[in-house]
């Protein structure tokens, strides 16, 4: 059973920066394709920013130029490095991942950006 956990969120500034984190266990295989989703409460879960196996990334244009995905596969990690953040960035985000043709989520973390 793969499991997934994130870490890295919390309270920053407007402006601020925090990085995300996200430790994939219970496989052996590298996930195809991996991704971060965020939530506010009353509304649906949106993809901000995923990554296939080779690393190619794509982004939502809310957070283009300000986040930037990456993952490691020896280590079954993908992370989030989140700049400039903005009051609006506030939320639950949630690791995602496909291993085998399965879909996984986190449990999420939440980040919160308020002065």
């Amino acid at each position: 059973q793969v499991q997934l956990v994130e870490s890295g969120g919390g309270l920053v500034r407007p402006g601020g920066s925090l990085r995300l984190s996200c430790a994939a266990s219970g496989t052996i295989f590298s996930s195809n394709y991996m991704a971060w989703f965020r939530q506010v409460s009353g509304k649906q879960r949106e993809r901000v920013a995923a990554i296939t196996s080779s690393g190619t990334a794509n982004y939502a244009d809310s957070v283009k130029g300000r986040f930037t995905i990456s993952r490691d596969n020896a280590n079954s990690s993908v992370y989030l490095q989140m700049n400039s953040l903005k009051p609006e960035d506030t939320a639950v985000y949630f690791c995602y991942a496909i291993y085998s043709g399965l879909q996984y989520w986190g449990q999420g973390t939440q980040v919160t950006i308020s002065s």
